[in-house]
């Protein structure tokens, strides 16, 4: 039997809340393929932005709460839309230092059939 696309995980990339500074910094290592699924989410009791060219502001994410961002929704192989191999999540806190929690990313690829 063969089996068409399964689900590659990326390593988690997490930071904790005193790591969270006023300027961008890298969330963990860069994305190893084209990311088709990925999910952030913020423990932290302050919002954070989160930036793919660690300058410009691209997402916030509310304190206690986070997004699943599905690219490439019911698409086969090459289909759909895709986050870039080799992206860096840069991370910085909206407003005031965070106390407590941490902020993590997910990252979910596409590896082929057997």
């Amino acid at each position: 039997m063969t089996y068409g696309t399964r689900v590659k995980f990326e390593p988690l990339r997490s930071v904790a809340f005193g790591a969270i500074g006023a300027g961008y910094a890298a969330l963990g290592t860069a994305t190893t393929d084209h990311s088709r699924l990925f999910s952030i989410f913020n423990s932290t009791n302050t919002d954070v932005l989160i930036s793919f060219d660690g300058a410009t502001d691209h997402m916030r994410i509310a304190a206690g709460s986070g997004q699943v961002l599905d690219l490439s929704t019911n698409k086969i192989r090459d289909d759909g839309l895709f986050l870039r191999k080799e992206t860096i999540f840069y991370i910085k806190r909206a407003a005031g230092a965070p106390a407590s929690g941490n902020v993590w990313i997910q990252v979910m690829a596409a590896d082929g059939g057997v």
